[in-house]
């Protein structure tokens, strides 16, 4: 545990993690600075903050920077801001709230990563462990602080990690790191893959021996990181039977280590989709290593119907399914999502921007997708890598999308929002692009 108490403490950022560092750290006896970009009108919540939080808004004064002994920073923060380089040159301690949050914590942390699925992994190790008898706190980049499970009687603390909160980690040291996949992602943030598969890779930075560290077995960047970890790993992998670890073969996970053996039928799982049962793969491997009851950790996952936004059914009108994938924010998961369809198959995608090189994801899309509905700043670009795949469409909101869809896709067929981009061109949050896809599909007129 760290003490805080009549430190000089600037929180950088005022969204859900911020605020929340800022309750802890003033309530630990610390002096509290408030400082963001936004002006007071424009941050929600801020009314609710302890009065005793000073507040350096509408920009970041240098002065207050340069004053404080430990600077934490929220997650969209990058430490390129030129205060944070500064404070940095000087020494200043500069973390994220996870980091902050990993100095007050008593329970073993697993921690989860990965490009894709760390949600719904993150929330299946939440509810296994539950369906088991344990006290469990399940928070980080799935939507609830870190910083929240300190002073929490619970016997184990289950976090989603992204590459931005993962940057600005010191001391944070998981019992079990969980990589599930690599691909490209976030390239608007990072110079080039090799500093996001770095930045992916510092959840294992602190782990020792008596660790464990649970790898998709089946891709290489993955496992180009294991010479530089110290835990154990345990693999998984969808393609072919292991020895030692956890693995799927017609039907059938089966895990193996050290002499113990069990195996679980996947068409018992409410889930769909081979990267849904990579996911329950990755999140059994903890579960059982720290002694669970398969059967109970297994019917827990069976209990499981998805998380919202991830490949949610919304409707079947006239023959047509319409899903809503709006948390696919990168190509990696619209590959995943249009993956587990068959056509025909129309895609709604586009937003803002995120790097990656839309062409790489040609392979999955031709022969299955029939129709593109192109929407946001990133039309342009995916007109251009997949113009000669189908039929291409423009639309200016996603209410003329999801009528281009209902118009263009044929019975039997299914309409997937799947964006492969950021949504903050057009909407608040992915969760927002999201709502209004299924408000928009589900007052369309037909058959059920």
């Amino acid at each position: 545990m760290t003490n805080i108490a009549g430190k000089r403490i600037v929180v950088v950022g005022a969204g859900l993690s911020g605020l929340a560092v800022c309750r802890h750290a003033i309530s630990a006896g610390a002096d509290v600075t408030l400082s963001d970009r936004r002006s007071a009108e424009q941050i929600p919540g801020l009314e609710i903050l302890d009065s005793r939080v000073q507040r350096d808004l509408g920009g970041h004064d240098d002065a207050v920077f340069q004053q404080a002994d430990l600077i934490v920073v929220s997650p969209g923060v990058p430490l390129t801001v030129p205060v944070l380089a500064k404070a940095i040159d000087r020494g200043i301690p500069v973390w994220g709230e996870v980091e902050y949050a990993s100095r007050h914590l008593t329970a073993p942390v697993i921690a989860i990563t990965g490009t894709n699925g760390k949600s719904t992994t993150t929330e299946l190790v939440g509810q296994m462990l539950r369906g088991c008898g344990k006290r469990v706190f399940v928070g980080g980049n799935i939507g609830v602080p870190l910083i929240e499970a300190a002073g929490q009687d619970v016997d184990y603390v289950v976090v989603e990690l992204s590459s931005f909160q993962l940057e600005t980690i010191d001391q944070l040291h998981p019992r079990y790191a969980l990589m599930l996949n690599v691909s490209v992602d976030h390239l608007d943030r990072y110079p080039d893959m090799a500093a996001y598969v770095a930045a992916k890779k510092a959840i294992f930075a602190n782990q020792t021996a008596d660790d464990i560290a649970v790898l998709n077995g089946e891709d290489e960047l993955v496992m180009a990181m294991v010479p530089g970890i110290d835990s154990r790993p345990v693999r998984f992998s969808s393609q072919r039977l292991l020895e030692q670890g956890i693995s799927f073969t017609q039907g059938t996970i089966h895990w193996c280590n050290k002499g113990e053996q069990c195996c679980f039928n996947t068409d018992e799982l409410m889930l769909s989709g081979l990267h849904n049962i990579e996911n329950v793969m990755a999140a059994l491997v903890p579960v059982l290593l720290e002694g669970c009851d398969p059967e109970q950790a297994w019917q827990a996952a069976c209990r499981f119907t998805g998380l919202p936004h991830r490949m949610v059914l919304v409707r079947t009108l006239n023959g047509v399914r319409w899903y809503n994938d709006s948390k696919g924010t990168n190509l990696g998961s619209v590959e995943k999502s249009v993956g587990g369809l068959s056509a025909p198959v129309t895609l709604i995608a586009g937003g803002k921007d995120k790097g990656g090189d839309y062409r790489d994801i040609r392979s999955a899309l031709q022969g299955r997708v029939t129709a593109l509905v192109l929407i946001g700043q990133a039309a342009d670009l995916m007109e251009q890598a997949w113009g000669d795949l189908c039929p291409i469409y423009r639309a200016e909101s996603m209410e003329q999308a999801v009528d281009v869809a209902h118009k263009v896709t044929p019975s039997p067929g299914q309409v997937v929002l799947s964006p492969g981009c950021s949504s903050f061109d057009m909407f608040k949050s992915f969760e927002e692009r999201g709502e209004r896809f299924s408000e928009a599909v589900r007052a369309l007129h037909g058959k059920e």
